[in-house]
């Protein structure tokens, strides 16, 4: 198999860079803990540990739904945004074309989820462990 092909960790770390490269870049801080996990054409990302002060600050003191819902829709539209930056990131690293981005966050833990759903399941080669 060509040697150039990366393994399957080393597309969800490239991946995990890409996505918290564009948390810093756009929403003021990147994730305490991010993890990919790439499932045949489904690519998954966990961020931990995503919601800025102002962030928290706001859920705390509006209404629990007002304060949820208002969040969810300033992140939703960030990542709408920011979308054709994303799936290019993701393209690059995984040589297939994205055919849809999900995403939601939780104002209770701070865990948000990206989920990527791929034209097909990249190619990746064996890791050789010793």
């Amino acid at each position: 198999m060509d040697l150039a092909v990366k393994t399957q960790g080393e597309i969800e770390a490239a991946i995990c860079d890409g996505i918290s490269h564009f948390e810093q870049e756009y929403m003021g801080r990147g994730p305490k803990d991010i993890h990919a996990f790439l499932i045949n054409d489904l690519l998954v990302v966990r961020l931990k540990g995503v919601l800025t002060a102002a962030e928290q600050q706001l859920v705390k003191v509006l209404p629990s739904d007002k304060g949820r819902d208002l969040l969810k829709e300033v992140r939703s539209e960030l990542i709408e945004t920011a979308r054709p930056l994303m799936e290019a990131m993701v393209r690059d690293v995984t040589g297939v074309r994205v055919v849809s981005l999900h995403h939601d966050i939780s104002t209770l833990t701070g865990e948000e989820l990206v989920i990527f759903t791929l034209s097909q399941s990249p190619l990746f080669r064996d890791s050789k462990r010793k």
